[in-house]
C-alpha cells in the first residue's frame, strides 16, 4: 500500500471509539479492513523483505486502539492472517503483478478507511 492510503487507513481508527462501541456496519468495515491489512502486509514484504513489519504494526496499532472484546480480536486477527495467507499464496515475489495488487489493494483501504470515517 502507498502511503497516502496508509494515512488515511490511521486517521480513520484514530477516533476514541472502541469495537464493542461501534455499530455492526463499522465491525464489517473493521474486519473488511483487517483483511486488507493482512494483504498489504504480505505485498509489501515480497517487495521490500519478510523483514519489513510496517502493516503488521498497523494492524497492531488498530487493535490497541479499537480494544475489541476476545470473539472479535480472534476474528480480526484471523482476517488478517487469511488476507496475508491469500496474498503470499499469488503474489510470492515482487514483480509488475504484485506491484499493480498492491495498488488495488491500497485503493480499497482507502475505501475502507473513508467508509470507517476517515477524511
Amino acid at each position: 500500500m502507498r502511503r497516502p492510503a496508509a494515512a488515511l487507513i490511521v486517521a480513520a481508527l484514530a477516533g476514541p471509539a472502541w469495537a464493542q462501541d461501534r455499530p455492526p456496519a463499522q465491525l464489517q468495515v473493521l474486519s473488511e479492513l483487517a483483511y486488507v491489512l493482512g494483504e498489504s502486509h504480505a505485498l509489501r514484504q515480497a517487495c521490500q523483505g519478510v523483514s519489513d513489519q510496517y502493516w503488521r504494526d498497523r494492524m497492531s496499532q488498530l487493535l490497541q486502539m479499537e480494544t475489541p472484546d476476545e470473539a472479535f480480536d480472534r476474528a480480526l486477527r484471523d482476517n488478517f492472517n487469511t488476507g496475508y495467507a491469500a496474498a503470499q499464496a499469488q503474489y510470492p515475489t515482487c514483480d509488475a503483478r504484485a506491484r499493480a495488487q498492491s495498488a488495488a489493494v491500497a485503493r480499497r483501504g482507502a475505501a475502507l478507511a473513508k467508509a470507517a470515517g476517515g477524511p
